[in-house]
């Protein structure tokens, strides 16, 4: 079987507004579409992605900033976070986990700082969009076996 993760839903108020925050990141815009019928989708993928996210117009349920838990992987999560913040993202401090496993939801078990020891998978940044849906830069240099 060949799957491949190709669309994240997010939920937003102001779909406009996301487009742009979206765009600004550095985000391709691939569709902006409307129906006549009220529906509206809006896809964006990340420089270097080949998932993408939509949002818009009668796609979700969900409330807006619920979506938690997105990551963008980077090679340079540095040099990604100075880019994303000079383009406006508020894009927080680094930090890794205490566990040194994967990261706990919330910030609880938050450290400062990179992963003292591991250039790949350890070490993240994190940052919201408008609505405040969650998103989380992991730093992969080497990548695991089979991955």
């Amino acid at each position: 079987m060949d799957l491949k993760l190709e669309i994240a839903v997010i939920p937003v108020s102001d779909v406009d507004r996301a487009k742009e925050f979206y765009e600004r990141l550095g985000f391709r815009l691939d569709a902006d579409f409307r129906s006549d019928k009220g529906l509206r989708v809006v896809q964006v993928t990340p420089p270097g992605s080949a998932a993408s996210v939509i949002f818009g117009e009668k796609l979700t349920t969900a409330a807006p900033g619920s979506a938690q838990g997105l990551h963008l992987v980077t090679g340079d999560i540095e040099l990604a976070r100075k880019e994303l913040l000079e383009r406006g993202a508020e894009v927080g401090e680094l930090w890794h986990d205490a566990d040194s496993i994967f990261h706990w939801a919330g910030e609880a078990n938050r450290v400062p700082g990179p992963h003292p020891e591991a250039d790949s998978y350890g070490t993240f940044a994190s940052f919201a969009d408008p609505d405040g849906n969650g998103w989380t830069l992991q730093q992969v240099v080497n990548r695991a076996p089979g991955r």
